[in-house]
């Protein structure tokens, strides 16, 4: 549970304590995914920061989410967020240049699922997560407006945070930092002008 030292007389877990609970019930969540999806769905996994990442393939997305949210073992009701990286230049990675990362929770399990999705430069299309966990919504329309992946069947795929007339994706490595001009569009605000 995770309310140690809630209860009159119930010891406090220590931290080391507490990422070994977590860790142990993230590789029971990876052992059940593999059992479950045989075939490739789960591509691989890596222990970071005593944290599992598994991948998993674009194709199978949408099965391995129902799965891990209606599955009476696991229960990984919570969307807690979906986010991008690209890995253009980043030392060391070889494969696809975006990685999409979706973290999960369980309160049943007390544990988190860490999803991630690999895409190519060339190919920026996975389907959407909004129908399983509708709160995916508005993090998948953050991660089209700014890295301009696209979100297959969302109900509303639309710039979020740019206006809509912006042209690019700005947190892509390969957009240049002092941006396209766009700055131009906007007046310098001093405290005596604002």
């Amino acid at each position: 549970m995770s309310g140690q030292g809630t209860q009159p007389g119930a010891e406090r877990e220590t931290r080391e304590e507490r990422r070994a609970r977590e860790l142990a019930a993230e590789k029971q969540v990876l052992a059940a995914l593999e059992r479950r999806f045989p075939g490739g769905a789960i591509e691989g996994s890596r222990e970071i920061c005593h944290k599992i990442w598994i991948d998993v393939s674009r194709e199978a997305l949408l099965d391995v989410l129902w799965y891990l949210r209606d599955d009476p073992d696991l229960l990984f009701k919570r969307f807690v967020d979906l986010t991008c990286v690209d890995y253009l230049k980043f030392p060391g990675h070889e494969g696809p240049r975006f990685g999409l990362l979706y973290n999960l929770y369980s309160l049943t399990r007390d544990a988190y699922a860490r999803l991630k999705v690999w895409l190519d430069e060339d190919d920026l299309r996975v389907p959407t997560a909004s129908e399983v966990y509708p709160a995916a919504n508005w993090a998948e329309r953050e991660v089209y407006d700014l890295y301009g992946v696209q979100f297959d069947g969302h109900p509303d795929l639309r710039r979020i945070l740019m206006p809509d007339d912006y042209t690019g994706h700005p947190l892509r490595k390969d957009y240049p930092l002092r941006g396209r001009g766009e700055r131009d569009s906007f007046p310098v605000l001093t405290r005596e002008r604002s």
